[in-house]
């Protein structure tokens, strides 16, 4: 039984390994529980297992390509990937080439955040000069015209994380994540080191884009995120690694 059931395997993976693969693209800015990075590639996470659902469901391997956040959208442009996840039509608002956008799959709540001892809520227009942690690439469209003002300074870092690491060591009082990734960094400290949103800075639905192209599955493509959002699915992958349902209010 085991040789038969090996001998079937092999042949699944042989008849799986012919299929020409679905190219997704892993920003290297993500952070748990969004995308788990280990020796750049992609282990867990929420996209990761969502991205992994989808083309096991297309019929056809999954290849995650890891790029930085800086170069995604050039690479969508050249042709290098076939699908981008967790992306919203604001941020790209001089989008070029041919790309067909899925339905909204996922909720993405962007904070200003501080260290214990600071004010609760605060208007970020009411600050100082001063930077602010951020991730490289990303835009802030709340925070931007501080930016243009020079009232605030952008200190990039490569990923949400090691934003959070350095607001944590004090290198600035504020910066700027989304709120899955704040919670899951908090897990591992203390009650007194723990950091906490000051500010609301952005609320939005987010989703997934297909390069439209005939090589692509992209109906299919479409199709299947749509069931499985329909279905619960998505649901149930993010209160897997969030310990809740999302909230979209």
């Amino acid at each position: 039984m085991r040789w038969a059931v090996g001998a079937m395997l092999g042949v699944s993976l042989s008849v799986t390994a012919a299929e020409t693969p679905l190219r997704f693209v892993v920003p290297d800015s993500w952070a748990m529980p969004i995308v788990q990075l280990e020796r750049g590639r992609p282990t867990q996470g929420i996209l990761y297992d969502i991205m992994l659902s989808l083309a096991t469901q297309v019929g056809v391997p999954a290849q995650f390509v890891v790029l930085p956040r800086t170069r995604v959208q050039s690479s969508m442009e050249h042709g290098e990937i076939d699908v981008r996840c967790y992306a919203a039509q604001s941020w790209l608002p001089n989008q070029s080439g041919d790309y067909i956008w899925s339905l909204p799959l996922l909720f993405q709540r962007d904070l200003l955040i501080s260290r214990q001892g600071l004010p609760n809520k605060l208007d970020p227009a009411g600050l100082p000069r001063q930077s602010i942690g951020t991730v490289l690439g990303y835009t802030y469209p709340t925070l931007q015209p501080l930016f243009d003002a020079d009232q605030l300074q952008r200190e990039d870092a490569r990923n949400q994380e090691q934003v959070l690491e350095k607001l944590l060591a004090g290198r600035y009082r504020y910066a700027v994540s989304n709120q899955w990734t704040l919670d899951w960094f908090n897990q591992r400290l203390t009650p007194e080191q723990q950091l906490h949103g000051v500010a609301v800075l952005q609320e939005q639905h987010v989703g997934c884009y297909v390069r439209n192209d005939p090589n692509v599955p992209v109906q299919r493509i479409l199709r299947t995120l749509l069931r499985m959002k329909m279905s619960g699915e998505i649901d149930e992958i993010i209160r897997l690694y969030t310990g809740k349902l999302e909230n979209t209010h």
